[in-house]
């Protein structure tokens, strides 16, 4: 009975300790945070925003946990899309809060996506949006979108946590809020007694601010983060007409994985209006979708070549010809497994070789 009260008294004093700590112990990363969005530091000992996050962290860092599961194949390209267009990858945490990361998501408004696209604004940054196929749902596309929309906020309304409170109520509702408020602080906007901006936007940017947060400390502390994905997708062009669950079967995948991270392609296939489509596939299955795919696709419009494949680096000296000679495969073959169109070879390059099924035992025999 004595070790029991033992525990309940020790889980008490932890959970004192864990209430006492101040936002800046608990979250170290804020200043950095708040830096990327334009807000002053000063905001974090906000009687409103510590109350927020006082009642909010626990369900938040939940969805932070989900989130990071159903968005690790996406946030590679998202964080290096931002990076590269001059943005803070901090705005991650932005399609986080509006979407929990699951691309396909539709909102009661009918917004849709990662970045929430409404199909007026989706139609304004030229994401196509029709009964088979949806942008939107394309989370290379909408990323894009929503960097040059994020972009234009930013320039229009000069702080990067404006331009976020803008993507949430619309650019003429914060300039209706600035102007009646006299001010574009933070702190004045957010005032829970003047309700310059709706309930959802005040909160919206402290969400995106408290999650920012929890992301970025727990990257701080290496040894509990357990959310950082090894997986990362690139994108491949495909022909008109495919058919994304024979696709898979060809890379050896599951259909609904594939299905899954190309929710733009509504019925499951590529549409018919235009030649070429890009997709998402798993990194790991690009040697896959290029030693069938490219080679199944020229096969159809050429003659066939040899069955079997081998792989191999390109060194100094090496000509066409003479890796052709050295696998009994042919000059012809070699361009059409790599998609070469001249005889140049730069060194170190990885060429696929096809090759007679003689030549193939062999080399695996070596």
């Amino acid at each position: 009975m004595k070790s029991i009260k033992n525990i309940v008294w020790f889980t008490l004093l932890l959970m004192n300790y864990a209430f006492s700590l101040s936002l800046t112990e608990k979250y170290p990363s804020y200043a950095y945070v708040f830096s990327e969005f334009d807000v002053d530091e000063s905001y974090i000992y906000d009687a409103s925003f510590e109350s927020f996050v006082l009642h909010n962290e626990k369900r938040m860092k939940r969805f932070y946990k989900n989130s990071i599961k159903r968005g690790e194949l996406y946030m590679p390209m998202m964080r290096g899309s931002l990076m590269d267009s001059g943005l803070s990858d901090l705005f991650l945490y932005l399609s986080m809060v509006e979407s929990g990361f699951s691309p396909a998501i539709v909102s009661p408004k009918k917004a849709v996506g990662l970045w929430q696209f409404m199909p007026k604004t989706a139609k304004h940054y030229n994401l196509s949006v029709c009964n088979s196929f949806d942008e939107r749902c394309d989370p290379w596309s909408s990323t894009s979108a929503a960097i040059r929309y994020l972009a234009k906020l930013h320039h229009q309304f000069g702080k990067w946590y404006l331009a976020a409170m803008a993507y949430n109520c619309g650019e003429g509702r914060l300039s209706k809020a600035i102007k009646k408020a006299g001010s574009s602080e933070l702190y004045i906007l957010l005032d829970n007694q003047s309700k310059y901006l709706p309930l959802e936007t005040r909160e919206y940017i402290k969400k995106i601010l408290l999650v920012a947060m929890i992301g970025e400390s727990t990257m701080l502390d290496f040894s509990t983060n357990t959310y950082t994905s090894k997986n990362s997708m690139m994108q491949v062009e495909v022909k008109e007409g495919t058919k994304l669950a024979d696709l898979a079967k060809m890379m050896e995948m599951k259909p609904s994985v594939l299905l899954a991270m190309n929710r733009q392609y509504k019925k499951g296939y590529v549409s018919k209006k235009k030649g070429l489509y890009k997709i998402f596939i798993p990194e790991e299955k690009m040697m896959l979708f290029y030693l069938k795919y490219e080679i199944i696709e020229e096969i159809e419009k050429a003659k066939p070549i040899k069955p079997y494949l081998l792989s191999y680096i390109v060194s100094l000296g090496d000509t066409l010809e003479s890796i052709a000679k050295k696998y009994k495969s042919t000059v012809y073959e070699i361009k059409i497994a790599n998609q070469i169109k001249d005889e140049f070879l730069t060194v170190d390059t990885l060429l696929i070789i096809p090759v007679n099924e003689e030549i193939f035992e062999k080399a695996l025999e070596e």
